[in-house]
């Protein structure tokens, strides 16, 4: 862990100082203002993060309506130009793969291979505004591919190789895209994947121009289509200087995509420039990632995570990306990477960190983590356990920040800060620009327990839009419907007086047993201490004009769910949370429904046992395991 003073966040309270008036230690202070006064704060990050274009002459024009607020209303910019600049021989991109693959990319060759792309795609017609879909691995051609795309200023829309054929179509073929970029197959823990069927499906849903494959050659399943190999399309263009489109704030850089566990998946239109300084804001301030930091974060390209990854390239960061199975060919895999590589900042989730406590893995006695400094953990809250497991088993003097935000903001809301302690269980902070709240279900601000995440003002990474959704009237349902002109965003969340948060659940998925509002994430705290748990999953049973909390399990290999294991796992529940958190049934099942991001899917479980119908189980990485919660006798069915 740096030293304060050495810290990002620390030269920027210094050089904002004569409009918050505070002490670089004082993140309240300089928070405070970040909400209090949008013009300074903007127009001061423009100058403090180096962003390259054209300014303008506000940061900030102000609206009733959140919608209407205006950022840089006169300024201009390219996203791929502000991560492409500085093309020198420096290291840019470390590509591993599960099979053993390592490849690098420098910043020039970078630069070099971003621009025949952008003469091929020029060159085939598409222009601001158009669209290229990516079905990719998280690799060096999907960078490239982004970049290119983005420095022509028309819009990327990425899926990973995993999605099959409907969940792909269902994202992709909603926007109409020109070009698909796509690997025609990808191996994972040892295994080849054919995706040509996924990559048909697409195709038979939209009207392509060309799909470029990245592979040597084009399969003969894939002939009948307009199919390139990426070397046939690049090889008539030789590397030159880029002609950078510079577009203003409303311009989109990505479309993303949300879960689609309740029907077909929204398609959330983001600013290139939102994302951007959006992106450097929180990279550079909260998690220290500065020129040649070696970072790391463990993602597919169908999640925002990725993106966000990318835009460490604007920090002239290092990116050592992996594709493929985390604990392949052994579990201490990535742990292997941080000292291959010398990992500085090292990104996962949640569930990775639980799943190498569950295995009995103890890095900091088998692995040296010499240049390990920060370890980020999203995707879903990260418990008080996994916090002392970090500490106490990883390293000691490293700073462990939980984040959270979302593909609806390609961005967070709640994470770290090199300037605040670090407590168990606790996201550090509400960050810089964003008025974070949270509300009873009157409107009421509340301190101490469980509300309604808001965000009180408008904030740079807001989606622009949803794609088709002329009239604004799913967007406005999606986060202004709950509490009127307030972002609520749908996360069940507490606000300590330290300043921090404790993250719930999700609100939408709440429980509600008596009418006392409960959040699953504080039954998970309690059930991951159990060993011989393996994953949980908890939801709200409708039963007798009230609702009752039905905990799923899944145990470890060999254990069995008896009497004497439900009674300690409900009294490690009373004792930990509340007698209402305690569940009224615990059975066991063979797996946990999970999105593809990774997250449990409580949804699915909730709406299976209730006999509703799922409207898209592409959105589940194992939707087959949806059957095992179908008439289960001991809820009544």
């Amino acid at each position: 862990m740096r030293q304060k003073q050495r810290t990002a966040m620390w030269r920027y309270a210094e050089f904002t100082a004569e409009y918050h008036g505070g002490s670089p230690e004082d993140y309240r202070t300089l928070h405070e203002w970040s909400i209090r006064s949008p013009e300074e704060f903007h127009s001061s990050l423009w100058d403090f993060l180096d962003i390259l274009g054209e300014k303008g002459e506000r940061a900030y024009l102000g609206n009733d309506k959140m919608r209407d607020v205006q950022f840089y209303p006169g300024a201009r910019l390219n996203y791929a130009e502000n991560l492409l600049q500085n093309a020198d021989e420096r290291i840019a991109i470390i590509a591993h793969r599960d099979d053993g693959t390592r490849r690098t990319l420098t910043r020039a060759e970078l630069y070099a291979q971003v621009s025949q792309l952008v003469q091929a795609l020029r060159a085939e017609g598409v222009n601001v505004g158009d669209r290229v879909a990516a079905i990719v691995t998280n690799d060096m051609e999907a960078i490239v591919g982004y970049l290119a795309t983005a420095a022509i200023g028309a819009i990327w829309s990425s899926c990973s190789p995993d999605f099959g054929p409907t969940a792909a179509s269902d994202r992709l073929c909603q926007i109409d895209p020109d070009v698909l970029l796509a690997v025609p197959s990808y191996s994972y823990a040892g295994k080849s994947i054919d995706v040509s069927p996924t990559i048909k499906a697409v195709a038979e849903g939209c009207d392509l121009k060309r799909i470029i494959l990245i592979g040597e050659e084009v399969d003969p399943a894939l002939d009948h289509l307009p199919c390139v190999s990426l070397g046939d399309y690049l090889e008539p263009w030789d590397a030159g200087t880029i002609q950078f489109e510079r577009l203003p704030y409303d311009a989109p850089l990505a479309i993303l995509f949300s879960s689609g566990t309740t029907g077909k998946p929204k398609c959330i239109v983001h600013s290139a420039m939102g994302l951007l300084i959006q992106h450097k804001k929180e990279l550079l301030l909260h998690c220290d990632i500065d020129r040649e930091t070696r970072f790391f974060y463990f993602t597919t390209c169908g999640w925002m995570m990725w993106n966000w990854l990318v835009s460490g390239l604007a920090q002239e960061a290092i990116l050592i990306t992996y594709d493929g199975n985390p604990f392949y060919p052994g579990r201490d895999r990535l742990l292997d990477l941080i000292d291959e590589e010398d990992i500085e900042v090292f990104g996962t989730s949640a569930k990775f960190i639980d799943a190498c406590s569950n295995f009995g893995i103890q890095p900091g006695t088998s692995h040296k983590l010499e240049s390990l400094r920060e370890i980020l953990s999203t995707g879903s809250p990260l418990v008080p356990a996994s916090f002392e497991y970090l500490y106490e088993e990883w390293k000691s003097d490293i700073q462990v920040a939980s984040i959270s935000g979302g593909t609806d903001i390609c961005a967070c809301f709640l994470g770290g800060c090199p300037l605040l302690p670090v407590y168990s269980g606790e996201l550090q902070c509400s960050l810089l620009g964003m008025d974070i709240d949270t509300l009873d279900e009157d409107g009421n601000s509340i301190e101490g327990s469980p509300g309604e995440l808001v965000c009180n003002n408008a904030q740079l990474s807001m989606p622009l839009s949803f794609w088709n959704d002329d009239q604004g009237e799913k967007y406005h349902q999606a986060y202004f419907s709950r509490f009127e002109g307030i972002w609520a965003h749908g996360d069940y969340v507490e606000k300590r007086s330290s300043g921090g948060f404790v993250i719930h659940g999700r609100s939408d998925t709440t429980l509600n047993p008596g009418g006392v509002r409960i959040g699953t994430a504080e039954i998970y705290r309690q059930v991951d201490k159990v060993p011989e748990v393996e994953e949980s999953v908890a939801v709200g049973q409708d039963w007798q004009g009230d609702q009752r909390v039905i905990l799923f399990v899944k145990l470890k290999a060999g254990v069995g769910l008896d009497d004497e294991l439900k009674t300690e796992i409900k009294q490690r529940i009373r004792a930990g949370a509340t007698p209402r958190h305690v569940p009224a049934k615990i059975i066991a099942v063979e797996a946990i429904p999970r999105t593809r991001s990774g997250k449990t899917s409580e949804v699915a479980v909730r709406d299976t046992i209730h006999g509703r119908s799922l409207k898209n189980t592409e959105s589940l990485a194992n939707p087959e395991s949806v059957e095992l919660y179908q008439k289960i006798e001991e809820l009544g069915h």
